[in-house]
């Protein structure tokens, strides 16, 4: 099946999309322990949070350079906010990301890569099918606190991070799915819905669950409740393939037909600017 026609601005959006309105899903006692905050600066969207890690997925400056050319003045408007908060974050930069200086830009500003990642699409249908002894089902609140639980032990994530993403099946545009063992929750993912794009992310399984073929099922079943909301193109993203780093999201992707676009590195900012 070939890729579907797609923008690198549209790719990235949808992620960036879904990353902000997780953000304003946090409840109270998330906000009062991890300050999770949303801040636009220009033309970047800084997402901040306290005490919890990854710096990559916690602590982020995105879209500059997504969908126009940024500037220096801008670049550096963004940092000066993040460097205000003195913790460690990311500016995400791929290829395609205008200008081609932008990476050079921030590694004088001694800013390292981190873990890449592998950008994803494909079509949304449901040609393709998976086999698994689990139930799958898309859930709704009354699942929240078993669905936040699984993707935060599935990730080896802490506690809050439950309690934060169990804030999302139900809520408007996204598609929470969920495999079950019996009763039991085992696995869950997700899809962000809006317009023609959907974002597939949070794919998790508790280890005593995994080689059951719940990821491929989850993924298949997301992509037909996105194509059933009106998605026609899937995005997702995973770690990039190294020989010392074997990868099974990597693979499922890949079985399940979506094609990779382009690696976007995480630059990481100077750990001597965060005491």
């Amino acid at each position: 099946m070939p890729a579907a026609p797609t923008s690198l601005p549209a790719l990235e959006k949808i992620e960036f999309d879904a990353s902000v309105d997780l953000w304003r899903a946090a409840p109270a006692p998330v906000r009062a322990a991890h300050a999770p905050e949303v801040r636009q600066v220009g033309a970047a969207t800084c997402m901040t949070s306290r005490g919890v890690e990854p710096a990559a997925i916690f602590r982020r400056a995105v879209g500059l350079g997504v969908e126009r050319a940024a500037s220096e003045a801008e670049l550096d408007a963004a940092l000066a906010y993040m460097n205000g908060l003195a913790q460690r974050y990311a500016v995400p930069v791929a290829p395609p990301y205008q200008p081609a200086s932008l990476a050079a830009w921030l590694e004088r500003r001694g800013f390292t890569r981190g873990y890449a990642w592998m950008k994803f699409s494909r079509p949304c249908d449901t040609s393709f099918k998976a086999q698994t002894d689990l139930e799958i089902r898309v859930v709704g609140r009354e699942h929240g606190a078993g669905f936040g639980r699984v993707i935060a032990e599935g990730f080896g994530m802490p506690a809050a991070i439950a309690a934060w993403v169990g804030m999302l099946p139900g809520r408007a545009h996204w598609a929470c799915v969920m495999a079950f063992a019996e009763s039991r929750p085992v696995a869950a993912g997700v899809a962000y819905v809006r317009g023609e794009y959907a974002w597939l992310g949070f794919g998790a399984t508790l280890p005593a669950f995994r080689r059951h073929g719940a990821q491929n099922a989850l993924l298949v079943r997301r992509l037909a409740e996105a194509a059933s909301r009106g998605a026609r193109t899937a995005v997702t993203e995973t770690g990039e393939r190294l020989p010392d780093k074997p990868s099974s999201s990597y693979r499922n992707i890949l079985r399940l037909g979506f094609h990779e676009r382009y690696l976007r590195q995480n630059y990481l900012s100077p750990l001597q600017q965060h005491p």
